[in-house]
């Protein structure tokens, strides 16, 4: 396992062909500062540009928290023109992660509130433990969700309930959050990052072409009409029909052996 670091708060493990990106700064519950704001970024950055990492997942080192959202110490201290010049990089951290190619994961215990839980919702997929307890808190502290949850949470629990979450500020336990599908798996205590990889890996054994542009059709597809969403899944289609991916995997289907993707 190797190990490259972006900054003093965001670490990257190497688990075969599995990205971990860990939120690694423990003394703040991981509260997302400009500097860990510009190292998730560069991390991303190196991630969606490495074409040996098939599945990414984000993952916490702190005991009792996933993410506690924005540094709110470090904004008390901004001038108007401070929160200004912060926004492009703030955003920077949260559409890293969105636009990351391959299949994303996060793995959530503890506090993933405003900023944080908004870096989970930038991932295809939440597992989360009995410990979690989720939110979007921001209109308590006098702003709005600005990480892109009042744009990622109505897509996975529809308007109603978005807005019901995202008005009353309310946190959220882990097993009502898994009920009204705010987390997509619900484990046992401590066990987050330990089932998030392991999901991680199975999703890793697939076509690394066939799961970016999968992934390339879900979220260009999402909201379109049907007509015009399955013209985005054609297009997609014609992106791996003539790969050596899809070459490989009829020839490993028809000689029942476990494909060698060439990941081209």
């Amino acid at each position: 396992m190797s190990e490259e670091r972006f900054g003093e708060f965001v670490l990257v493990r190497r688990h075969g062909q599995v990205a971990e990106l860990v939120l690694d700064r423990p003394k703040a519950m991981n509260a997302v500062s400009t500097e860990m704001a510009r190292s998730i970024a560069s991390a991303c950055a190196a991630l969606g540009a490495d074409r040996e990492a098939r599945v990414v997942v984000v993952t916490s080192s702190h005991e009792r928290a996933f993410c506690v959202g924005a540094d709110l110490k470090e904004r008390n201290s901004f001038s108007d023109a401070d929160l200004v010049r912060q926004r492009p990089v703030a955003r920077g951290a949260y559409t890293g992660v969105l636009e990351l190619p391959m299949p994303t994961i996060a793995a959530v215990h503890g506090f993933a509130l405003g900023g944080g839980f908004e870096l989970a919702l930038s991932c295809d997929l939440i597992v989360a433990d009995r410990t979690a307890v989720v939110g979007l808190p921001e209109v308590s502290v006098g702003v709005i969700p600005g990480g892109g949850g009042t744009q990622l949470l109505p897509r996975r629990v529809g308007a109603a309930r978005a807005a019901e979450l995202i008005f009353s500020a309310r946190r959220v336990q882990a097993a009502e959050a898994a009920e009204i599908g705010l987390v997509d798996q619900l484990v046992e205590e401590g066990r987050d990052r330990e089932e998030a990889l392991a999901l991680g890996a199975r999703i890793a054994g697939n076509s690394p072409v066939g799961l970016r542009a999968a992934k390339r059709a879900l979220r260009l597809g999402h909201g379109l009409d049907l007509r015009a969403g399955l013209e985005v899944e054609d297009a997609a289609w014609r992106s791996v029909a003539f790969s050596g991916d899809r070459a490989e995997g009829v020839a490993a289907f028809n000689e029942k052996r476990k494909p060698e993707w060439p990941g081209e």
